[in-house]
């Protein structure tokens, strides 16, 4: 029965040739997400100055994003099980261009939040059929790694050509450009995935349980949610009813997994080590990029003065470093063993994060940027090795839901790593200034509020300003200590519980 349904679910895809252009497009669609990632940090200062939004809201237009992607991204997979994977990624393309145009268009704080918001509802209709087709597609063990680091290099060249292409059209555009040119993009991915992709679905998925799709939700959303208030107003009641609605949400979704007879994610597949490890692992190294990168460009250009292209050009050792890793993953994974390359390329990531900390301090960028390599290379290597073991753990025909799992994991990091990690920062920089001495109410509270909002009130040569360039400075270098520690006990859970094979 088991190999019925896995002919049935997968999509007849003979060629060589048709199975390599069906991952071309594939590879365009996350590559697209992830400029759409990177390519709004460096926006930040742009966009500031003419929004004027708060420290919180700079925090959830870069957060709501990913918070939408992981809350949805378990749901959208099931859905993607039952409908077609290739029809849901082709009304995702379309729904993710339109949302793209209402963020070019904003004219508040709030309206581009909401137009982020729609973003990555779109975009979670796209991420796990990209990652479910291409297990779908390729079969073969051997191939299906191969077309993994594919996949993961176009994760990674989104991140590396993000910040060249925002640097270019923010020095000639307003920031709205960065979000307009997903329309065309995305526009030739629908037509394209229209004639390359072969449609693929779960011929037996079951019923769809709509209480466990808005108890997920309910699991993520209100977590991150109470950080970001906690961090933002200090502790009260209100964070504190939040993060127990989203614990008691997250009970309350295992608990009902566990009862259904077709459950939105298999939660036993937790209880093999290898899976729940590689989860865990994908999920730390997304966690500490990405809460570090939120407020690098920010760093690059209100504290080191570089322009917008010049900040883009200034992250390239990182995302280059994580392309790279498809020349070596192969290689490690063969030597080493999935669960120690797994390990040792976090080990990698938390000794950049300690050279990047060593290095904000000092006066020259080459430090900083040959500090990024080991860091790069780590979040490539470990997000290539750790969805392959994901992926390959389940039936083709559960594709869907397994995919879901893993970019839920690595979504959530994203989430998280911004949400706690830039919510650190904040709070180190407040602690870390002096009074703002001369200043009115309101130069006060934009002092106190980001550098951002400091820097567009303050002239240049303000010694206030120099403090809060220092404050911002120490705080993410804190930050980064603190990410590098988190990672090292990832690289311990991840050489305990992750298999050699």
């Amino acid at each position: 029965m088991l190999m019925q349904l896995d002919s049935e679910a997968r999509p007849q895809v003979r060629s060589p040739r048709g199975r390599w252009a069906a991952l071309a497009v594939l590879a365009i669609a996350v590559l697209v997400l992830a400029i759409d990632n990177t390519v709004l940090y460096l926006a930040v200062p742009a966009l500031t100055a003419d929004l004027a939004p708060s420290a919180a809201q700079v925090l959830w237009i870069g957060d709501v994003y990913s918070l939408a992607l992981a809350g949805l991204l378990v749901v959208m997979g099931s859905l993607a099980d039952r409908v077609g994977r290739k029809r849901l990624l082709l009304v995702g393309s379309a729904a993710f261009g339109a949302a793209s145009l209402l963020a070019a268009l904003s004219t508040s704080a709030a309206m581009l939040i909401a137009a982020r918001l729609l973003l990555g509802v779109a975009g979670a209709t796209l991420m796990p059929s990209t990652l479910s087709l291409l297990r779908n597609i390729f079969p073969d063990p051997v191939e299906r790694t191969r077309a993994i680091a594919v996949w993961s290099a176009a994760a990674g060249g989104g991140a590396a050509v993000g910040p060249l292409v925002g640097g270019v059209l923010l020095e000639n555009f307003a920031w709205g450009s960065v979000f307009l040119i997903n329309v065309p993009v995305m526009a030739a991915l629908v037509v394209s995935g229209m004639w390359l992709l072969p449609e693929s679905r779960d011929p037996h998925p079951g019923r769809f349980d709509l209480v466990s799709a808005v108890l997920s939700m309910v699991a993520i959303v209100p977590v991150v949610w109470a950080i970001k208030h906690t961090v933002a107003s200090g502790a009260d009641a209100a964070g504190g009813c939040a993060l127990l609605a989203g614990l008691v949400g997250g009970w309350a979704f295992v608990r009902r997994q566990r009862r259904l007879e077709v459950p939105l994610i298999d939660v036993s597949l937790f209880a093999r080590p290898a899976f729940s490890g590689s989860v865990f692992a994908g999920f730390m190294a997304v966690f500490a990029l990405m809460g570090l990168l939120f407020f690098f460009s920010q760093y690059l250009q209100l504290v080191r003065g570089f322009g917008p292209l010049a900040a883009g050009l200034g992250e390239l050792p990182s995302t280059v470093s994580a392309m790279a890793a498809v020349a070596v993953v192969g290689w490690a994974s063969r030597r080493l063993g999935a669960g120690r390359a797994i390990a040792v390329s976090l080990l990698l990531v938390a000794a950049g994060l300690v050279a990047v900390a060593v290095a904000e301090g000092a006066g020259s960028y080459f430090w900083l940027g040959l500090a990024l390599v080991p860091t790069g290379l780590g979040v490539g290597i470990a997000q290539t090795l750790t969805t392959d073991v994901v992926v390959s753990a389940v039936p083709p025909h559960k594709a869907g839901a397994a995919s879901a799992i893993s970019e839920t994991a690595m979504e959530l990091g994203v989430a998280l790593g911004i949400a706690i990690l830039g919510s650190l920062v904040s709070l180190l920089y407040r602690s870390a200034l002096p009074p703002a001495e001369g200043l009115s109410a309101a130069g006060r509270a934009a002092f106190a509020d980001s550098l951002a909002s400091a820097s567009s009130v303050l002239p240049p040569d303000s010694p206030l300003l120099a403090a809060a360039r220092d404050a911002f400075t120490g705080a993410m270098q804190t930050t980064s200590l603190a990410a590098a520690a988190i990672t090292f006990a990832a690289a311990l859970v991840a050489v305990r519980t992750i298999p050699r094979g």
